[in-house]
């Protein structure tokens, strides 16, 4: 039997960072690959005491389908999370409940876009969104980033010339909160500046927010949707509940929440019932506020020890970004080591990572890495540092010889 595979096999690859899951829990690898939050911020009890009232009160809504759009108690709660936490103003119908933050990514871009469009992304960008984008044949034209987010003169100029050349961008992609994979956060001046370009030329702004509670340093920067109502804002449990809950939400205009109920119907009908019931008890008790403030204490320690780390080890190599929150920080080597061809050499010696050519939409990045600091405990993260600099180094003489 031979197959005739569709077309849009062609524009996708496979991911770095799930070819890289199978080291992170290798006892004998450090991984600082993975965007994984820590097991130890997964509230294991709080969670089996809620499922245990949840099946008892409403164990047989709680176990079969549920409707499209989510459960409407967990819509009603997220909308007091939503204003306390980002000043975000918005009701229940205008919040889509999606099985994980990477569904809503590829739901927009289906949405929004026709085969062979093309979108505006931060260079790099999260490479989650690089695989969903492809998926749907979208092109994307990256926008560069320096200490306070992406460029926006650079934005504007993009936007510009793609609009003279009759193809106005789709949509704006942008992490602006301790992005993936650089953790830098984008200015409030830069983010109004983004609302004026895109109001002036007509095109949506994707905000994407997965990390926004998990700030450890600096003053809290307003959210674009709270700055402005048509932004398609996207949120998720994964950082502040857990990952395997499969929880994302979408936080749009009711034009748009509409036709994303309509895509879901075709993607899975309805996102996992007995999750939501759990998520909605989980915010309605207070549970995931006491959590943040757990997860952040705990990640500040971490980022602190890599910070440390690195300036020890690899400050006269290489530059790196310090985030005032999230989960990663951007090594950009000094010399001419190629860190995707390095990495088979750095599993070798037992510290995994990601290339930054994983999360280039058009190429590039190829002296970058991206390290995740939430995983590893700190006494791992100094020996994980230390075999990356040998590692480094050993690649360098390679080369130079």
């Amino acid at each position: 039997m031979k197959f005739n595979f569709s077309s849009y096999l062609d524009f996708m690859r496979p991911s770095e960072i799930r070819e890289l899951a199978k080291y992170a829990t290798s006892k004998d690898i450090i991984s600082f690959g993975g965007g994984m939050p820590n097991p130890a911020t997964f509230p294991k009890d709080r969670l089996k005491e809620i499922m245990v009232d949840v099946l008892d009160r409403d164990g047989d809504a709680a176990l079969q389908y549920g409707n499209t759009a989510g459960l409407n108690s967990l819509r009603e709660e997220l909308v007091g999370f939503l204003k306390r936490t980002e000043g975000i103003d918005c009701a229940p119908e205008d919040i889509i409940i999606t099985s994980g933050s990477q569904q809503a990514l590829y739901a927009i871009g289906k949405l929004l876009c026709n085969p062979g469009d093309g979108v505006i992304t931060e260079d790099p960008t999260y490479v989650g969104a690089i695989s969903a984008f492809n998926a749907n044949a979208i092109r994307m034209h990256g926008v560069p980033m320096d200490g306070q987010g992406v460029v926006v003169d650079v934005l504007e100029e993009k936007v510009r010339s793609l609009v003279s050349k009759g193809k106005a961008p789709r949509f704006i992609y942008l992490i602006p909160n301790f992005q993936n994979p650089t953790g830098r956060t984008l200015t409030e001046k830069r983010r109004q500046e983004v609302i004026r370009i895109a109001s002036e030329y007509g095109i949506p702004v994707v905000e994407d927010n997965p990390y926004g509670e998990l700030r450890y340093s600096g003053e809290r920067v307003r959210s674009i949707r709270s700055l402005d109502g048509s932004v398609i804002y996207l949120g998720t449990f994964s950082k502040v509940m857990t990952p395997g809950l499969r929880l994302g939400y979408i936080v749009a205009p009711r034009e748009v929440t509409e036709k994303v109920n309509l895509l879901k119907q075709a993607l899975d009908l309805a996102t996992n019932s007995f999750s939501q019931y759990v998520a909605t008890e989980y915010i309605r008790r207070g549970i995931i506020y006491e959590q943040i403030r757990f997860n952040v204490e705990l990640y500040r320690k971490r980022r602190d020890a890599m910070v440390r780390a690195l300036r020890e080890e690899m400050g006269d190599m290489a530059d790196f970004s310090v985030p005032d929150g999230g989960m990663f920080i951007w090594v950009t080597l000094n010399n001419s080591v190629d860190t995707s061809r390095m990495l088979i050499d750095a599993i070798k010696a037992g510290v995994t990572y990601v290339s930054g050519q994983a999360f280039a939409p058009n190429g590039g990045h190829e002296h970058s890495m991206r390290l995740n600091f939430t995983f590893p405990s700190e006494e791992k993260i100094y020996e994980g540092v230390r075999r990356l600099r040998s590692v480094i180094l050993s690649r360098a003489q390679e080369a130079v010889s």
